[in-house]
């Protein structure tokens, strides 16, 4: 496995641009949002209850496989995004129980213009999205802002 440097060096081969990375500082963080809401959608009722009526479902699996991921990447980048991956679970469940329209309306939605705006983006830049390259990078993105908030904290990841 790759080191997490060369990674995240790669992935901002293609990231230069201001605009770009604006852009991708809103639309990364809503498209991990949205697609746990469209995994946390997926019928479950035949899964158990963790806790009160916190119940076992898509999201939470898929979440801790890609936790496992992080970890091989880099330690801090597992902690990292084992807090990011809690606060966007706890979101998308508070959504799921607020909200008359359903969460797999909303995720949807959002899930869609986030993309057509990491497409504008990448438009903007005149680079083709990283995951063309290879899948890794779509896990990669979130660790490369990750990475940003760690060094602006004086972390090492």
């Amino acid at each position: 496995m790759k080191p997490i440097q060369t990674w995240l060096d790669k992935y901002g081969e293609s990231h230069q641009n201001q605009i770009n990375k604006k852009i991708h500082w809103i639309c990364v963080p809503a498209i991990m949002f949205s697609l746990i809401g469209l995994l946390w959608s997926i019928p479950h009722n035949y899964m158990p209850i963790l806790f009160n009526n916190f119940q076992l479902n898509w999201a939470i699996i898929i979440i801790i496989s890609i936790l496992f991921y992080y970890f091989r990447l880099s330690k801090m980048m597992g902690f990292g995004m084992l807090i990011i991956g809690l606060f966007i679970l706890v979101g998308n469940f508070f959504l799921s129980k607020v909200f008359l329209t359903p969460l797999w309306i909303m995720s949807l939605f959002i899930f869609v213009i986030a993309w057509i705006g990491q497409f504008i983006g990448h438009k903007i830049e005149g680079k083709k999205p990283s995951f063309f390259q290879d899948l890794q990078f779509l896990l990669i993105g979130p660790a490369w802002l990750l990475s940003f908030i760690y060094n602006k904290m004086g972390l090492k990841y």
